[in-house]
């Protein structure tokens, strides 16, 4: 069923008993996140210019959509000097908030760092793998009115802890406007080069470089619908990380926690955008009933309350189920970017839960401290993507390769092997290289 509020704001009530229920959750979970013909049309003319004309066409391009009149890259370019100038600015709070965040979230990449390992065998064949950074990462950083400086600790330091030799970050500056903890998170984090551009002419840069700015091995990074076409577009030139759908985030509910706590939990993802899902999971009737009425009381004092309203009315929920188990079983359905288990003993859910980008576990864990600063990285799959994708870490900025190294008599067994197999696909000259390694 639907409900109406009082401030006529429609905010979808499903119960897992309903007849059509598998098809009301679908419709609410569905999301198409490709571009359209006119904007994939506008994204390859962007790319192609910037391919063909460079910098001329980065200039071009960044003077009409963010309504700017630079004549030169040098005016799109900030120095390491005024990233500085920029953190050294900040009021006391702030750095220290910076400072804290960034260290909470390098301290937490570290643990990840995997390392490269080798095993002998009894004949003397070696045998490995050997980790090793990527050279140079893209990280872009949304700009204008949609201004993260936690997204740039969360995209840089991973890959400055991973040991990538060059981080070039893109931020798009519309009317020129630069933001200081945006530029103070970037000396933060350790970003080598700093380019005010924006939007597929930023991604098509990083892609195939121009005069002044590098090409990259890896783009990383949110951002909008141009820019999501772009890095599908230019993927296979370079690595992304992935294509990110609006935010979202679920919440399970045992009926033991504030109700004002949980409509500001879902609030804190629904006001990223319209576009945003926020849905609450419980088995208590009463207490969803009750988080109801806290989103009704609570929404028109929210700062964005239309931004939020809008995506309570189209994607957002309230599911009432019959039991944890059948929770269970919608988590793994719905595939969350961020699951908060508000419930006593949270760990005992891990391990039926399999599927979801982030897991915020008990009462007190507000997914908004993952934003921010409680380590874990907070670039995660979504739109269900988390049934085969992790979040943003440090292994997403190194490679590895393998190692094999033969003895003469690991050759010769190895040989035979090989030179069955080779014969039998009818590859002559793998089975003729595999023999000459053979020793009677």
């Amino acid at each position: 069923m639907i409900t109406r509020t009082n401030d006529e704001a429609m905010l979808t009530q499903l119960c897992t008993t309903d007849a059509n229920f598998d098809a009301s959750l679908s419709a609410l979970l569905a999301w198409e996140g490709v571009s359209g013909a006119e904007v994939q049309r506008r994204v390859d003319d962007i790319i192609t210019a910037v391919r063909t004309q460079g910098d001329a066409a980065l200039i071009e391009t960044t003077n009409r959509f963010d309504r700017l009149s630079v004549t030169h890259m040098s005016e799109l370019t900030v120095s390491k000097a005024r990233l500085h100038q920029a953190f050294d600015g900040l009021p006391q709070e702030q750095r220290d908030a910076l400072a804290h965040a960034a260290e909470r979230v390098r301290v937490y990449h570290e643990h990840q760092k995997p390392e490269s390992w080798q095993y002998t065998e009894a004949d003397g064949t070696l045998l490995g793998q050997q980790v090793i950074a990527l050279d140079r990462a893209g990280i872009y950083v949304p700009g204008g009115k949609a201004a993260y400086p936690s997204s740039v600790l969360m995209n840089a330091i991973p890959a400055k802890v991973a040991g990538v030799q060059e981080i070039i970050m893109v931020v798009p500056t519309p009317d020129g406007i630069l933001n200081e903890l945006v530029l103070a998170a970037a000396h933060l984090a350790g970003v080598d080069q700093v380019f005010t551009i924006g939007g597929a002419q930023a991604v098509a840069a990083l892609a195939y470089g121009t005069e002044t700015v590098p090409r990259v091995d890896k783009i990383v990074g949110p951002g909008n619908i141009y820019v999501a076409t772009a890095k599908r577009a230019v993927f296979g030139q370079v690595g992304i990380d992935m294509i990110a759908g609006p935010s979202e985030i679920l919440v399970i509910t045992d009926g033991g926690t504030d109700p004002d706590w949980l409509a500001m939990d879902l609030f804190s993802q629904a006001e990223h955008d319209e576009d945003a899902q926020a849905i609450l999971i419980g088995w208590e009737q009463s207490h969803v009933d009750a988080v109801k009425e806290a989103i009704e009381r609570l929404l028109p004092g929210m700062e964005r309350e239309a931004i939020i309203r809008q995506s309570l009315t189209t994607r957002g929920a309230l599911i009432l189920c019959r039991s944890q188990a059948e929770a269970v079983e919608l988590i793994n359905r719905i595939a969350p970017e961020h699951l908060e288990l508000s419930v006593d003993e949270p760990e005992a859910w891990l391990p039926g839960i399999r599927h979801a980008g982030a897991i915020f576990m008990g009462r007190h864990t507000a997914e908004a401290l993952g934003d921010y600063c409680a380590g874990p990285n907070h670039v995660l799959p979504t739109s269900g993507t988390a049934r085969f994708s992790s979040p943003l870490g440090v292994y997403d900025f190194q490679k590895r390769s393998s190692l094999i190294q033969c003895s003469a008599q690991g050759a010769s067994t190895l040989g035979r092997t090989a030179s069955v197999l080779a014969r039998g696909e009818s590859l002559t000259a793998h089975a003729r290289s595999a023999e000459n390694r053979i020793t009677s």
